[in-house]
């Protein structure tokens, strides 16, 4: 595998930061270039860091690197890489104003925003599930009239902890789903520290976040027609998103009716079982087991199990049946590995594995 130039857009936020950690020794991709805010600009990376979240220091190689401004300095960015992860914190017009202008600069763009999540021919990707969806990339270069240009999605953080773990289950057909997640504080971009209202607490409102638990499953099981995906009409889903005192890694209780009710070994053979293209492949970032069942009754915990398989596989754990659904089970995933930065690379290692950068 060649080693190809990337940029990291927005690398001074909590996912930006986690980026660099995870790209700084990677075998395929080499950080050429960061870029932030006008605010960061012409800086030292390490300068314009307002704050460093991670628990591991800056990576040397990032920390005297000047910074670009990413919108002042687009054409330059997209001459001087392969393609570009993608996190700001921006409002939504102008973070499709930002990917599109690079994608038409020819630059392929790796989103861990929700801009594009459901524009129809733009991909929105959870490796294991749907990396069959890239297909679709060329109706949207041909719409953007770019012969490399492109941009790919991540689905929503929150989702890692559930979706994975229904997928596989699809077979049994899955009728109905209610999902209860708990949402650590990383994934607001915050710490216990710049959130203290979340001490002694649980904050039962994360604004869009219910709306798009329900709604992106479906677009990640459509299918594609005319060069656009259309989401899938069913299974329903039904949501609630809390924030909760956890530093990283989100819970999800889940609750699950199917037309065929199967028997808890054939859920737990399906789990242990399933694997996906990133396996197949083996891309760098990829776990070798993605979906982990603890048999423990208090399993699986944020504090325990967020760094299973490097952080990017997925945890389950109380399956039992139910009175009013077949049978509920606890999820879990690490948020910004698995749900985040981590998810992107892994995504942009399943778009270099078939020569999408190319």
């Amino acid at each position: 595998m060649k080693k190809y130039k990337v940029g990291v857009i927005g690398a001074t936020g909590m996912v930006g930061q986690r980026f660099l950690l995870l790209l700084e020794n990677h075998p395929w991709f080499e950080v050429v270039c960061l870029a932030a805010s006008a605010n960061s600009a012409g800086k030292a990376y390490k300068n314009a860091v307002r704050k460093w979240h991670m628990t591991s220091p800056i990576p040397s190689a990032f920390a005297m690197m000047t910074v670009k401004d990413a919108f002042a300095d687009r054409e330059e960015i997209a001459k001087s890489v392969d393609f570009c992860f993608c996190a700001v914190n921006m409002k939504k017009d102008e973070i499709k104003e930002l990917e599109y202008s690079y994608a038409k600069l020819e630059c392929p763009i790796v989103s861990n925003n929700s801009a594009h999540r459901f524009t129809d021919d733009v991909p929105m990707i959870i490796p294991e599930v749907n990396a069959d969806h890239l297909e679709v990339i060329a109706s949207q270069k041909k719409r953007l009239n770019t012969k490399r240009g492109f941009i790919a999605v991540k689905s929503n953080c929150s989702l890692q902890s559930y979706v994975p773990l229904l997928h596989p289950l699809k077979k049994f057909g899955i009728v109905s789903a209610a999902v209860c997640t708990y949402q650590a504080v990383s994934g607001a971009g915050k710490t216990f520290e710049t959130m203290p209202e979340i001490l002694d607490n649980v904050i039962p409102y994360i604004g869009g976040e219910e709306e798009k638990s329900e709604l992106e499953p479906l677009k990640i099981w459509g299918e594609i027609l005319d060069g656009k995906i259309v989401p899938a009409k069913n299974p329903a889903i039904t949501a609630q998103c809390v924030r909760v005192p956890v530093s990283d890694g989100h819970t999800a209780a889940c609750f699950v009716k199917f037309e065929r009710k199967p028997s808890e070994q054939e859920i737990l053979e399906a789990w242990k079982d399933y694997s996906g293209e990133p396996q197949s492949l083996k891309l760098p970032s990829a776990p070798a087991q993605f979906i982990h069942y603890s048999e423990e009754v208090d399993r699986p915990q944020p504090k325990l199990d967020r760094n299973t398989e490097n952080g990017m596989a997925v945890c389950a754990g109380r399956l039992r049946e139910d009175k009013l659904f077949d049978y509920k089970f606890i999820g879990f995933s690490h948020n910004t590995l698995r749900g985040a930065a981590g998810g992107a690379v892994l995504l942009a290692e399943l778009l270099a594995a078939k020569g999408y950068f190319d």
